[in-house]
């Protein structure tokens, strides 16, 4: 599999519309979207695979603090590493940390993030919907 990660654009909006539904029970609007990648703190990046979308990432980042948005990858794309080559561009960004929210029930991301550096550093209760979660609070500091 030849995987690009890009910059993405307005243009790729109604492909991150695509992931968000097909990826979340309360996914983002498109209208959402259009303006978070509008904004010049976010940064999104599209993962293409033989290239077709995958998946994408959202970070923004205001005074070198840095705080994921979404991380997804499509379910017949999960397991290849798409995940983290997103994450690790995510990181490129100048930054003095980066800080996520993860479902406490999801131990693949979890585990995912942790062997990046990320350390568990807070809960939220019942911050997840549809179903109802906590979320644990992950931080990498760099």
């Amino acid at each position: 599999m030849k995987l690009e990660i890009k910059k993405a654009t307005l243009i790729d909006a109604a492909e991150l519309v695509k992931i968000e539904n097909a990826c979340f029970s309360t996914p983002w609007s498109e209208s959402s979207i259009r303006e978070s990648l509008e904004n010049e703190n976010s940064h999104f990046y599209l993962a293409l695979a033989d290239g077709k979308t995958a998946g994408y990432i959202g970070v923004q980042i205001f005074s070198k603090e840095g705080y994921f948005t979404n991380t997804a990858v499509l379910p017949e794309y999960r397991r290849r590493g798409i995940a983290r080559a997103l994450i690790e561009r995510a990181l490129e960004n100048e930054m003095e940390f980066l800080t996520l929210e993860v479902r406490e029930g999801n131990a693949p991301a979890i585990s995912l993030y942790e062997s990046l550096g990320f350390e568990r550093v807070g809960e939220r209760p019942r911050f997840y919907r549809e179903p109802e979660e906590n979320a644990i609070l992950m931080t990498k500091y760099l």
